[in-house]
């Protein structure tokens, strides 16, 4: 890998990664060598805690996979936390609004005066990074994702991509679905997904999507989608499981 996630997102690069839902270390180990650009631990829909995202940061350093982390919760005091355990980034769901967005970026950005300083952990090497070079080094490379989710927020996205320290909206089609009351899928998520897209476009802001199977990501590319989540740790062993069992049926009979 030649240059940082942060850079390649901004740089348009097709990046293709995954959810984790399973706090093991040989997880992060196992896709590593699958070379997924990145991962994101889901803490929303998974029974991660942070000393589960402490291994797993550990081993995504080690195979070099850089993992972000994606949590919910009405503040943004977890996202630093995290960061310090030298994770690439944070996805935040269901951001609404620029006061939403501006949040999560001071959490983030130690430029903005608000986000705790200590070089001490992981992400400083443990106090071997001087203060001013941890600090522009953290602010030159953590990722940004800010989740659009909500019907409400599809009112907001020009000020919500506007924020200057925001890397990526990233699409939640499933719970935009249900916001908007449609299916999923349905023409009506679909425009609603084009509209994002022209926002970040005019904003030259990345947009990224969740999808279940890869043979979706040529279509959205070609709009342009430039990174993806594709399914997720525990999906990709039960397509994988499942297909083995037909299979082995089929040749069977």
């Amino acid at each position: 890998m030649t240059s940082n996630l942060r850079t390649r997102i901004r740089a348009g690069e097709l990046l293709v990664g995954s959810f984790i839902k399973t706090p093991s270390p040989h997880v992060i180990e196992i896709l590593g060598h699958a070379k997924l650009d990145f991962a994101v631990i889901d803490q929303e829909h998974a029974p991660i805690g942070i000393a589960q995202v402490d291994m797993l940061a550990l081993a995504g350093k080690a195979i070099g996979l850089p993992l972000l982390s994606r949590r919910w919760g009405a503040s943004v005091d977890w996202i630093s936390p995290l960061l310090d355990l030298g994770l690439a980034g944070v996805m935040v769901p269901h951001v609404l609004n620029a006061e939403g967005a501006r949040s999560v970026c001071d959490a983030v950005r130690f430029s903005r005066g608000k986000r705790g300083l200590s070089p001490s952990p992981r992400a400083g090497n443990y106090g071997g990074i001087g203060i001013a070079d941890y600090r522009a080094k953290c602010d030159a490379e953590s990722v940004v994702m800010v989740q659009i989710e909500d019907k409400s927020a599809l009112d907001h996205l020009d000020e919500i991509a506007g924020e200057p320290d925001v890397d990526l909206l990233f699409i939640g089609p499933a719970d935009l679905s249900q916001s908007m009351g449609v299916s999923y899928p349905s023409p009506e998520l679909d425009a609603a997904i084009d509209q994002i897209i022209a926002a970040g476009k005019k904003a030259g802001v990345a947009i990224g999507l969740f999808v279940g199977d890869a043979g979706h990501i040529a279509k959205w590319h070609a709009l342009g989608v430039t990174v993806f989540v594709c399914g997720s740790d525990q999906a990709l062993l039960r397509k994988s499981a499942t297909q083995m069992m037909i299979t082995a049926k089929t040749e069977k009979e």
